[in-house]
């Protein structure tokens, strides 16, 4: 046990299951009595605002599917257990029969600051709707009327909507939350 630092992995995992992932290799490691070799099991996320059926839908999504990061000190068996955790597919970076590769100082730094960075971040709404399909207003005073949508602007999160009013076209502006898809 000459070297005592830990140092940032990165673990794949099946993909869709990097939370369970986790918390396997945190059960195992306290049930060996590992715990001094494995600091930090991070899975990054972000947090996502989706669309569905006119109501908003908080959802956290993995940012790098399939990987697990490890803060761990990979002596004696540590290396092993973690790759005998069900889901785990291996190190990333390791060749053949080699040591596991550990990330530079500056990709630990960005893959943090990222992660703190997402927590904090205004939410990012997905965008359901495209230019050209048709929608229904469901809200405000043309609610009920059908229309195309001409512009998405992300940025103001508001959709350009032509609506067919008295025979005639008109623009309206329109927030997701105000349309629904037809």
């Amino acid at each position: 046990m000459a070297d005592s630092v830990m140092k940032w992995y990165v673990v794949r995992a099946i993909g869709g299951q990097e939370n369970k992932v986790k918390t396997y290799i945190e059960t195992e490691i306290s049930r060996l009595g590992l715990s001094d070799f494995v600091g930090q099991v991070i899975v990054p996320t972000e947090k996502v605002i989706q669309i569905r059926n006119g109501k908003k839908i908080n959802r956290e999504r993995v940012y790098f599917p399939g990987y697990v990061m490890v803060e761990a000190n990979l002596a004696g068996e540590v290396p092993h257990v973690i790759k005998s955790v069900t889901g785990v597919i291996g190190f990333l970076g390791e060749t053949k029969g080699g040591d596991p590769v550990p990330m530079r100082k500056s990709e630990v730094n960005r893959m943090l600051g990222k992660v703190d960075e997402l927590s904090v971040k205004d939410e990012n709404v997905v965008i359901p709707y495209s230019v050209g399909e048709t929608v229904k207003v469901i809200d405000g005073p043309f609610n009920g009327f059908d229309g195309t949508i001409e512009k998405v602007n992300e940025e103001k999160r508001k959709l350009e909507v032509m609506v067919k009013i008295f025979g005639r076209k008109t623009p309206l502006e329109l927030n997701y939350m105000q349309v629904e898809k037809i």
